[in-house]
């Protein structure tokens, strides 16, 4: 590390500490003020950060009440609603936990079921009054998969937002979940709806992070099926690192690559972590670089139960050897 750059600190996963637009949107929604909140949004014309805005709200404690009054209170605004939406999806995947399927109990199921079509109720209705609604739409892709409605639902859907918007990353992402096997897909269709989505996303848009998604996703996958040293082999094959920089260099680390784009500190966090597990800290470094402090849960969950702590690792590993 140069001697210029600023002293690192504790990693901060929460984006309303990376970013501090979202860090007034949450106080709006703590003192209840829906004027502030539909101002916040209205600031943001880039759809991939009016997802994670969507988040920050979501994640907001005791939200609901507050956010049924906003619908009620603006019957013509969609917003209120898909946010509402959005907190009972969070709700619903928090009752689930992330354990795998054969670890969830029925009553879990039944909890997280109600609280998804509870949401789909509402974004339902947007969709149908606002076809155009990004947010309601990459919404939906989630509560599909929660609701196991399947591949052609979920590619359904998907394409909906695509019609409008064709690079939606946040919406790709969640696509690329339900393209996993774990949700029912496969492998090749995984790798290779990331690799095309990369390819044809603009140069420096973060979409490239899908092709270390889709690496991060097959790690795990073979450390729980087989064993981790199995599945950091994976992520050193020669064919898989190539991949992964030629995706970094067209879009994170490409020269019109965005710095302020919210979307761009997840997209780094996965090819860092990519890089990390696979004994790369020289490739990882100028991801740790552009991060600073700016950690994500997603992917360094993958690694260890403390994401912050692994994330720490890795970047004092990387920023000392790269």
């Amino acid at each position: 590390m140069s001697a210029s750059t600023p002293p690192l600190g504790r990693p901060l996963v929460d984006p309303t500490e990376h970013f501090p637009a979202l860090a007034a949107l949450r106080a709006a929604v703590l003192r209840k003020d829906g004027d502030a909140v539909i101002a916040a949004f209205a600031s943001l014309p880039d759809e991939d950060d009016r997802a994670l805005a969507c988040w920050a709200v979501a994640e907001t404690p005791d939200a609901e009440t507050f956010l049924q009054d906003l619908a009620s209170r603006r019957p013509d605004d969609p917003l209120p609603n898909v946010l509402l939406a959005n907190h009972l999806i969070l709700r619903g995947w928090e009752i689930r936990s992330d354990a795998r399927a054969e670890h969830v109990t029925r009553e879990q199921f039944d909890a997280f079921h109600a609280h998804l079509r509870r949401a789909e109720i509402l974004l339902i209705d947007v969709c149908a009054a606002h076809p155009r609604d990004a947010l309601a739409w990459y919404l939906r892709l989630i509560s599909a998969r929660g609701l196991e409605l399947g591949q052609s639902e979920a590619r359904r859907r998907h394409d909906r937002l695509a019609e409008h918007h064709p690079h939606h990353f946040n919406a790709q992402s969640q696509l690329l979940q339900q393209l996993c096997p774990k949700w029912g897909g496969t492998w090749e269709e995984a790798h290779g709806y990331a690799r095309d989505r990369a390819a044809a996303a603009p140069e420096g848009a973060p979409n490239g992070a899908l092709v270390a998604v889709a690496q991060m996703e097959r790690y795990l996958d073979i450390a729980q099926d087989r064993t981790k040293k199995a599945a950091e082999e994976y992520l050193r094959e020669p064919a898989t690192r190539a991949e992964l920089l030629a995706a970094s260099a067209r879009s994170v680390l490409h020269p019109a690559a965005r710095a302020d784009a919210y979307q761009m500190v997840a997209a780094h966090n996965a090819f860092a972590a990519a890089h990390s597990l696979a004994g790369r800290p020289a490739d990882a470094a100028p991801h740790f670089r552009a991060l600073g402090d700016r950690a994500t849960e997603f992917p360094w969950s993958y690694v260890s139960a403390d994401h912050a702590g692994a994330f720490a690792r890795h970047r004092k590993t990387a920023l000392a050897q790269g």
